[in-house]
């Protein structure tokens, strides 16, 4: 009776916030090299303020803040950080030094964060400095000082407190899981529907969006920087170290096919196995870490008019691909993207009304399909 007593006078004991979880991210790419271009696209500053727009997923009422560094060849000062207008310290500081290629957790900080909610986080940059932790396509307007800019710059993620039954999702891939050609700050990417159809069915779950714009499961960028390095090379940062990942999805494999060619760059030439044995390897590096993972089906993508991207012989191998998935056991759970999507009267096409006009990449409603035909029962 003394016990139960204790409970009714004190509700939250029965459900502790004991750990971490993810609620918002993005992955980075590599630093522009030339400084010319740098300036131009507004990545370098001094004695100004960022002020970078991102929507979370999970809500809590504790979060800290991860300031990346990455790729960055030198240390980078951040001389303060807000979160709306609440200050952010770092072991009791207001300011912090990133070291090279380095990522930095905020000390945590009492927020009411509500789930499913725009949130504004500040960075003041005292002095002259090259952006790194770059996530080049954030379709989410941001500032320096008024200058609007479409890039997230050092912040590299956001995480609140949660109770033991939380855990974080991790979607993983290109530019289709990074919402390209989505509504811009609308929020309308598959991992934001996916969030909010988790969210009701599980309130303490979080989902990290680390997908990026032309990335390869098996090759670095080979015309934009911007693309990322290859996923195998950004596994580990982009998903293993993300606190409490107990579950993984993974869409890649669509840019190894059209990004490479005859026409294009015929030494990055792929098959369809080698884009299996590149998916595998991401499935038994989660598997090691005890991270539940689904394959996503590659989407259709005949008649995108970029240059060399698509051919017969690619489709062959894309439908290749698919079938491995569906049929391998390689990995714990199959998520059928491509049958959402895809055209039932024309095999191999985006429903017209899914398709955002490259044949290519959804928009809004495709992307709302993508998320809608994700099992929730694989999240219990």
């Amino acid at each position: 009776m003394r016990v139960f007593s204790i409970l009714l006078a004190f509700p939250f004991l029965a459900a502790a916030q004991s750990h971490w979880i993810g609620t918002w991210g993005a992955s980075p790419s590599p630093q522009l090299t030339d400084a010319a271009q740098m300036m131009s696209q507004g990545l370098i500053f001094s004695n100004q303020t960022v002020r970078e727009i991102v929507h979370v997923s999970a809500g809590g009422s504790m979060i800290r803040v991860r300031l990346s560094n990455a790729y960055g060849k030198t240390p980078v000062l951040i001389g303060s950080v807000h979160i709306a207008d609440k200050a952010v310290t770092f072991d009791g500081k207001t300011s912090v030094m990133i070291p090279a290629d380095a990522l930095v957790l905020s000390d945590p900080v009492a927020f009411d964060l509500a789930p499913n909610s725009d949130v504004a986080v500040s960075l003041y940059i005292p002095k002259p400095t090259e952006a790194a932790g770059i996530h080049y396509a954030a379709q989410q307007t941001n500032y320096v000082g008024t200058t609007p800019i479409k890039s997230w710059i050092f912040l590299s993620g956001i995480d609140v407190l949660a109770p033991e039954n939380a855990f974080t999702v991790v979607t993983f891939g290109d530019s289709i899981t990074d919402g390209s050609r989505s509504t811009e700050n609308a929020n309308h990417r598959w991992p934001n529907y996916f969030a909010d159809r988790l969210l009701k069915e599980y309130v303490n779950a979080g989902v990290l969006d680390e997908g990026i714009g032309g990335n390869r499961i098996l090759h670095d960028p080979n015309s934009n920087i911007a693309f990322g390095v290859n996923a195998l090379a950004r596994f580990d940062r982009d998903v293993l170290a993300q606190p409490a990942v107990k579950y993984l999805i993974v869409l890649e494999g669509i840019n190894d096919l059209g990004h490479a060619g005859p026409n294009l760059f015929p030494n990055e030439q792929v098959s369809a196995q080698d884009i299996i044995a590149g998916l595998s390897q991401l499935a038994a590096r989660a598997h090691e870490k005890g991270i539940k993972i689904y394959g996503a089906t590659l989407t259709p993508f005949i008649g995108t008019p970029f240059p060399g991207y698509y051919s017969d012989e690619k489709e062959a191998m894309r439908k290749a691909v698919n079938e491995w998935i569906r049929t391998s056991h390689a990995f714990d759970g199959v998520i059928d993207f491509e049958k959402a999507v895809e055209d039932p009267a024309n095999p191999g096409h985006i429903r017209p009304e899914f398709d955002s006009g490259d044949h290519l990449h959804p928009k809004d409603e495709g992307y709302r399909a993508m998320a809608e035909a994700i099992d929730l029962a694989l999240f219990k």
